[in-house]
């Protein structure tokens, strides 16, 4: 509730502000785009929560099949060509594995998750590298990027929802904070695990799952 009331605060404020007076078109188009962006953050948020309550109550929903994890992170690097581009960002794909029984949307969604915020805190001119490999009966994947080392204080907490890391990663742009909630709730579902370094410069967030899925 307190991560919804404060863009709407943000709303209910810019719009009284917009009339408290008379002002041009463009003033107007302006707050407009502004109130879009907000309103699209709380759209994304919404759904997220929903994502999150569906996954914690009931695994039924999931839709198991074939998954070929190298092939959705190569059509992840696709889908974030442009934006990667526009940052001065490389992404780079290392290793191979076998295709795995899982959800294809619901692991694609975490695998976004992880790319995107590797993404985010790259510094121009760096490279996300994506590892994949077979481990017996499971598959590793690891994201990782250069850039701002994480304090140790907050890598046990960076799954919980709404946790913000320290400032020095926080942009407003971000979201609520549940892009690695999601992330979690994903893995654990499939029966698996993740976990966060952040070393050296570089952080890493390494997943395994198991190869064939069982309710």
């Amino acid at each position: 509730a307190h991560e919804l009331r404060t863009p709407v605060t943000n709303l209910t404020t810019e719009t009284q502000v917009a009339l408290g007076k008379d002002r041009s078109v463009e003033e107007y188009r302006e707050i407009l785009y502004s109130n879009l962006e907000e309103f699209e953050r709380m759209s994304k948020m919404i759904g997220d929560m929903l994502f999150l309550a569906q996954t914690d109550n009931d695994l039924r929903h999931l839709e198991p099949g074939a998954v070929d994890l190298a092939a959705e992170i190569r059509g992840l690097f696709d889908y974030f060509e442009a934006w990667a581009e526009d940052r001065g960002v490389h992404l780079a794909l290392e290793g191979s594995a076998p295709s795995i029984q899982g959800d294809q949307l619901m692991l694609r969604r975490a695998l976004g998750n992880l790319l995107s915020n590797a993404i985010r805190h790259t510094p121009l001119g760096g490279t996300v590298i994506v590892k994949i490999s077979a481990d017996g009966d499971m598959t590793l994947v690891a994201v990782e990027n250069p850039g701002s080392e994480i304090s140790p204080e907050h890598l046990p907490r960076l799954f919980d929802r709404f946790y913000r890391a320290d400032p020095s990663r926080q942009k407003t742009d971000e979201g609520a904070g549940l892009g690695l909630a999601i992330v979690k709730s994903v893995i654990e579902a499939h029966h698996g695990d993740v976990k966060v370094f952040s070393r050296n410069g570089v952080t890493r967030f390494h997943f395994t799952v198991p190869n064939i899925f069982r309710i």
